[in-house]
């Protein structure tokens, strides 16, 4: 799409201003280089305050797209050694594998040709942007070698149309996710067969696509180059927590996220803040923080995670329930949406032996929770997310007072079992979930 240049004016007019006036829909749409030129120049002409027209220029010159089919690939000369399986390498979640992938942007160009090339540092400005200004965004993903002996992503779409839409939020430029998902592909094959050997099911690797503000200007302002990266990393396996996870909620001085900030997108900017509260619930025998907003303490999420919790109401209901996504605050994380879509087609009419649930995504506050503890009405409660995936919460505490959650199967709760082994089948192909359509297969080169 045609970049836009405004020439400055003095009539003293707001960013507000011209997001009304329809800049902020061109600029988002600039992934999408099949709108013809003159089109766009006659809507933009249009959306702007008569004014403005003189003041508008338009670059005519289409710029790149992100392109997959234009991947250079270079491999390594010096291949990197695989951690073995409960070594101390392993869980140090340093180790890379051999290979990375690059793609550089400018606002003068768009999207140069994407790059397949040996895992190593990045060089950047020490006035780079992202180093002072957050311009940072990310996914969290992994790549399973799967029980029946196959790789595998989950929904990968979905990580992909994410990072699209927190590339929005902070004014990092465009691409089509289709194109992220294909080059995460050509990584995971190059690497997936060696440092996910067939003799380790069940094991993972972590997929981190990051782009960042590579811009080396000090300024602030909408940055003028990117890079996108992928990379894969080695984490150890993730086992239940003895007894739960326990949960210390935040403090009233505590914010992790507001309307009309951030918190729905996948920004560096959201979780560096939260490292003192985390660090102050470690310290004090906790896992992790139960993120509370507002003066009525509104549950948002656990630690980085989505929040779940199984009650009755009063009626004698029972119900899953999370915090819903309509003022932003809550991230729309890929396993809470499955557990959400699972448990409408496959909970709520009742599966098997268990009770039907209705299921149910609003506001809710910690007062609530506390109620339904005292009155016996609280079933279980869990978390959910890429790292932690689906992990049941024992306790929370709350101003001195302890809140405990049952767990009915002694370290886990039924519903949040049922759900956790339904996502476990899909993920590693297993549990007759072999061919579900969110389990995305990796063919290995």
């Amino acid at each position: 799409m045609p970049s836009i240049v405004l020439t400055p004016s003095n009539d003293g007019e707001s960013v507000t201003d011209l997001t009304k006036s329809g800049i902020q829909h061109a600029l988002e749409k600039s992934a999408v280089s099949q709108l013809k030129s003159a089109s766009l120049t006659n809507t933009i002409t249009a959306t702007l305050p008569p004014e403005r027209e003189t003041n508008a220029q338009i670059d005519e010159s289409p710029l790149a797209e992100l392109d997959a089919s234009k991947v250079q690939c270079t491999y390594t000369e010096a291949p990197r050694s695989v951690p073995a399986l409960g070594s101390a390498e392993m869980a140090s979640q340093k180790v890379c594998t051999d290979h990375m992938i690059q793609a550089k942007w400018t606002a003068e160009e768009g999207w140069a040709a994407p790059t397949l090339q040996p895992y190593g540092p990045l060089s950047l400005a020490p006035t780079a942007s992202c180093l002072h200004y957050a311009t940072e965004c990310f996914e969290g993903m992994k790549l399973y070698r799967g029980h029946d002996g196959k790789l595998r992503l989950f929904r990968p779409d979905l990580n992909c149309n994410r990072m699209l839409m927190s590339t929005n939020r902070i004014a990092l430029p465009a691409f089509p996710p289709k194109e992220l998902l294909k080059l995460i592909v050509k990584l995971c094959k190059t690497d997936g067969a060696k440092w996910l050997p067939k003799d380790r099911p069940g094991s993972f690797l972590y997929i981190r696509p990051t782009m960042i503000a590579s811009d080396p200007a000090l300024g602030v302002e909408r940055p003028k180059e990117a890079l996108l990266f992928v990379i894969l990393c080695c984490f150890a396996p993730t086992g239940d927590l003895p007894g739960g996870m326990k949960l210390l909620a935040s403090q009233d001085d505590m914010c992790r996220a507001w309307p009309g900030g951030f918190g729905y997108a996948k920004v560096g900017a959201n979780y560096g803040p939260s490292l003192v509260a985390q660090g102050e619930a470690r310290a004090r025998g906790y896992h992790q923080i139960l993120w509370l907003f507002g003066e009525d303490c509104t549950v948002t999420e656990a630690g980085a995670s989505n929040f779940f919790v199984v009650w009755r109401t009063r009626e004698g209901k029972l119900q899953i329930v999370t915090a819903d996504l309509k003022e932003r605050i809550v991230l729309d994380g890929v396993t809470r949406r499955s557990i959400l879509e699972l448990a409408r087609t496959k909970l709520a009419p009742g599966h098997e032996d268990l009770e039907a649930l209705e299921v149910v995504e609003h506001k809710f506050n910690i007062f609530e929770l506390e109620e339904a503890a005292k009155e016996g009405r609280l079933v279980e409660a869990f978390a959910t997310g890429t790292a932690w995936f689906v992990t049941p919460i024992s306790q929370i505490h709350f101003r001195g007072n302890d809140i405990d959650v049952p767990m009915a199967k002694g370290q886990i709760g039924v519903y949040t079992d049922v759900v956790r082994t339904w996502l476990k089948g899909i993920m590693w192909g297993s549990d007759g979930m072999e061919s579900h359509e969110w389990g995305y297969v990796v063919n290995e080169q």
